[in-house]
């Protein structure tokens, strides 16, 4: 056995994660959730810009759920006026087409276009800034840019800027304005920019990418710039991150990999190494404050790293708060914001006692408890009958001061509606899912353009998804230059 730290009660919460989209939406009244919104607007309106990614943003019908932003505020009045609040599901769902009918030539937000005119062409009906684009594009000289169709100049000094982290020069850019195979110059710009130290480097623009799935605090950080309460180090999570989306290595090794990888700078170059050793070899070669725990065959990516199992885990019985973060950053579903919800039949069961089953909380909790379960196994800091951040199958039974209930806490559990057994299934079905390679595009979107994609957007947003899990075979590099390629990152 291999010594436990002598760890304080710390206590602290992580960030939420930025609203990447696919939310609830609450129509019956503030506070009541109606988790099939999102879906049942997209029945109604399959083909619709807001719909091309799967299903509707909570902006859609609210300002900031649960409060309804003066499209909502229609549908709501006209969603059975005269049954009593709150609507159940069903009763939701089998009516909200006929309340979305009912406002299509409504003007909500007053800006002259009813509400269906604006679905249809991809601009917000609750927004009176955001209209249908006119039917010709105007385009005044602006800087020199071609503001009405992809301009090959802007986004080769774009692209320099965000993969290069630099301006190209008055002669690369006049080379590059007379030259005839533009398109071509401007992936292999972004094939040299790929490995640039700005972009692949240590505390480069992936690393970057990182920070709201690791959720870094020097505080607690042991290796390199340790912390005055060493717990765990999370350049090891970084460098496997940005291992996992460089090269065009299969991204769903961020969720399902078995390894670690080490990130050290080389004559001024970063140098990822892949690394396997045994709990036992990385305690005998790192020490304590730095080794990872979990043996290889339980090992899922950076859902068993020791980094987020201590700061998600920590003590905890039932590890709501490292299934909800895994769940938030890596397929962006934000259980706070009534994303991602899909009930399942039972739960919760409220094992630990906290109370989960009451009014205002099951509703959530059908789906985050089922959610949690499998993490249920993995030791944060101690708390359980075994060495800490390690996989241990009888690590309830350390928490029978609890309740006796909360040994009853199974192993299995559900995820976007199916059956697992285990975290490695949890993280297999996870990396497998739509909602994996929509927060991946996601993530890179959000980074280079800004913003989510806007309605008008969508279809391109979803395009990307759906080639990133086919022809890129989930190589992100592969995917980034077809985002270079389309409208939204070439047009200025």
């Amino acid at each position: 056995m291999l010594p436990l730290p002598k760890a304080p009660p710390l206590r602290w919460v992580t960030g939420t994660a930025l609203l990447a989209g696919l939310s609830a939406l609450v129509l019956a009244r503030p506070g009541v959730a109606q988790p099939p919104a999102p879906a049942s607007f997209c029945s109604v309106y399959p083909d619709v810009p807001a719909c091309a990614a799967g299903e509707v943003t909570c902006t859609t019908c609210h300002t900031a759920a649960p409060a309804l932003n003066p499209y909502g505020v229609d549908i709501e009045s006209n969603l059975l006026p005269g049954e009593p609040r709150p609507l159940s599901s069903a009763l939701f769902t089998n009516n909200l087409a006929d309340a979305l009918a009912a406002v299509e030539d409504l003007d909500s937000d007053g800006d002259g276009y009813d509400n269906l005119t604006e679905i249809q062409a991809g601009s917000a009906p609750a927004d009176a800034k955001s209209v249908p684009a006119p039917a010709v594009c105007e385009d005044p000289d602006a800087d020199g840019w071609e503001l009405c169709a992809y301009d090959s100049n802007y986004v080769y000094k774009k692209l320099m800027i965000d993969f290069c982290g630099r301006s190209p020069s008055y002669l690369e850019r006049e080379e590059f304005r007379v030259a005839k195979d533009q398109r071509d110059r401007l992936h292999s710009t972004l094939d040299v920019c790929l490995q640039s130290e700005y972009w692949r480097g240590i505390g480069g623009q992936v690393w970057n990418l990182g920070n709201r799935k690791i959720g870094p605090l020097q505080a607690i950080k042991s290796g390199k710039d340790v912390g005055p309460i060493p717990l765990a180090d999370y350049d090891d999570d970084y460098a496997y991150f940005v291992w996992t989306q460089t090269e065009n290595r299969d991204i769903r090794l961020v969720l399902t990999g078995q390894t670690f990888v080490t990130a050290s700078l080389v004559d001024g170059t970063t140098v990822y190494e892949e690394w396997d050793r045994s709990p036992g070899e990385d305690y005998t070669l790192r020490g304590y404050d730095r080794y990872q725990a979990v043996v290889k065959d339980r090992r899922a990516g950076l859902l068993t790293h020791r980094w987020f199992l201590m700061t998600n885990t920590m003590f905890t019985a039932v590890p709501r708060t490292t299934a909800a973060q895994a769940y938030r950053v890596f397929l962006g579903y934000d259980i706070a914001l009534l994303q991602g919800l899909s009930p399942v039949e039972g739960e919760p069961v409220d094992y630990d006692n906290k109370g989960v089953g009451a009014e205002g909380c099951a509703s959530c909790h059908s789906t985050l408890d089922a959610l949690t379960y499998p993490f249920s196994r993995y030791e944060g800091i101690g708390g359980g009958d075994g060495e800490s951040y390690t996989y241990n199958s009888d690590r309830m039974a350390g928490f029978a001061y609890q309740g006796a209930r909360v040994t009853e806490t199974p192993e299995q559990g559900v995820l976007l509606g199916q059956p697992v057994a285990d975290l490695l299934e949890w993280a297999q079905v996870a990396a497998e899912s739509d909602a994996f390679v929509r927060a991946s595009v996601l993530d890179y979107w959000t980074l280079l353009l800004g913003e989510p994609p806007r309605p008008t957007e969508q279809a391109e947003y979803a395009k990307l998804a759906e080639d990133l899990r086919g022809k890129h075979a989930y190589g992100i590099e592969r995917m980034l230059h077809d985002l270079i390629d389309t409208e939204a990152y070439g047009v200025p």
